[in-house]
């Protein structure tokens, strides 16, 4: 008698979300102080701050669902977002003062920045797809919308992908790939939200590489 394997759980872990956006608060740490003259502590801290209720509510699987945590990490992610903005104007005007002699602090500043924005991204499509991971549950199929993103083994029946649901990962490749092309790869956005969302992105990362990574291999 064929065993039947028992269901993967990786689309309701919640670990591999808060790792990645506790990297990227530790990289604030590291904005250069010509892009920002604020003391670089702050983001880290407001970041934590907002974090810190979602680790301790589901630290490592997701298992409670309440409408004030998704309401957290939506200002989270709007806050990283903006932050990461804030920097890009400040590292384009540095560039447009002529000031920008340092080859490093270009390099260092650019790669904070992408960095900061796949990992944004990946988590907002992580949130708003389909209503949410808590929505995508099977146990909750009835509370789940219509999905945002169309990835490949939704297309077809391929045998072993019965049933498969996206977990992190899958929302990291796709904002990673969002970031390199500039526009979405073997994942497509269904929705104006989602079309937005990828739209701002990859106006960003346009943005980091054509403008100041490409000086900032000019000046080196």
């Amino acid at each position: 008698m064929t065993k039947v394997a028992a269901p993967s759980t990786r689309h309701t872990r919640r670990w591999p979300a808060s790792l990645a956006v506790i990297v990227v608060l530790a990289l604030q740490v590291a904005v250069p102080a010509q892009v920002m003259d604020a003391p670089r502590w702050i983001m880290p801290a407001l970041g934590a701050l907002l974090l810190v209720p979602l680790v301790w509510t589901n630290p490592f699987h997701l298992k409670r669902d309440e409408p004030w945590l998704r309401w957290i990490e939506l200002v989270l992610l709007a806050v990283l977002v903006v932050a990461n903005a804030v920097y890009l104007t400040g590292l384009i005007l540095l560039l447009s003062d002529g000031n920008a002699a340092d080859g490093k602090v270009l390099v260092k500043s650019a790669l904070l920045i992408w960095v900061t924005n796949v990992v944004a991204f990946a988590v907002w499509y992580w949130e708003v797809d389909r209503g949410g991971p808590f929505a995508r549950m099977p146990e909750h199929e009835h509370r789940e919308e219509r999905p945002d993103l169309l990835f490949p083994q939704m297309t077809a029946d391929i045998p072993g992908w019965q049933g498969w649901l996206p977990g992190f990962t899958d929302y990291l490749f796709v904002a990673f790939t969002a970031a390199t092309a500039f526009s979405p790869t073997d994942t497509m956005p269904l929705t104006a939200r989602v079309k937005t969302l990828m739209g701002i992105q990859s106006a960003i990362s346009l943005l980091t590489i054509a403008i100041v990574a490409a000086r900032a291999i000019n000046v080196l």
